[in-house]
């Protein structure tokens, strides 16, 4: 019953998702040990982005991967990349917050790679433009079946009539529309 996990190196190839899951199913820290330093640097520079101090940065990295921790323990994660990098926001923004109380969420500032200042509604604007272009990267069932899902919300039947396509086709471009996305979008954030 008590194993010890080998070295992290030895689960270089083991995925975020399968880490995730040897936690789940035996609780044993040493899981995460391997999982969160794989995000120290996304995280570092998403929290410099907001606080703008590197001493506050490398602070609110820590308290992210504490609160990843207690939450990982009552729930489980499917998408741990999104996931804590939200997390890591609404802390910042938490953070922000404490020390200047009548900050409105729009008016916070975070500076892009460039060090360009952008407030929150910006880089909201900057996401949206980033997604119009990742789309037309798509495959045109994928791209069709997800404008027609998620931006004209029809229903999976109704998308399958207006193109065209089955029930298990639909679900098939949409499925891999929504991969390729994120996978566009996650390639378009790495430095």
């Amino acid at each position: 019953k008590n194993k010890r996990v080998a070295k992290p190196e030895a689960y270089r190839d083991v995925s975020d998702q399968e880490l995730l899951d040897r936690f789940g199913a035996d609780r044993d820290p040493a899981w995460l040990s391997i999982l969160f330093p794989r995000y120290t640097v996304l995280l570092y520079g998403v929290c410099m982005k907001y606080l703008r101090d590197s001493d506050e940065a490398r602070d609110a990295v820590q308290q992210v991967f504490l609160k990843a921790f207690l939450e990982l323990e009552k729930y489980p994660v499917t998408y741990f990349r999104s996931w804590i990098y939200q997390i890591a926001r609404n802390y910042c923004l938490m953070e922000l917050r404490k020390k200047n109380p009548n900050l409105q969420r729009s008016e916070v500032e975070i500076a892009d790679e460039s060090g360009e200042l952008r407030t929150e509604r910006e880089e909201k604007e900057m996401q949206l433009q980033q997604l119009e272009v990742a789309l037309t990267h798509l495959q045109d069932d994928q791209r069709q079946c997800l404008i027609w899902f998620y931006l004209e919300k029809l229903s999976y039947q109704q998308v399958a009539e207006r193109g065209g396509y089955s029930l298990m086709q639909v679900k098939s471009h949409i499925q891999n529309g929504k991969r390729n996305l994120r996978l566009l979008l996650e390639k378009k954030q790495m430095p």
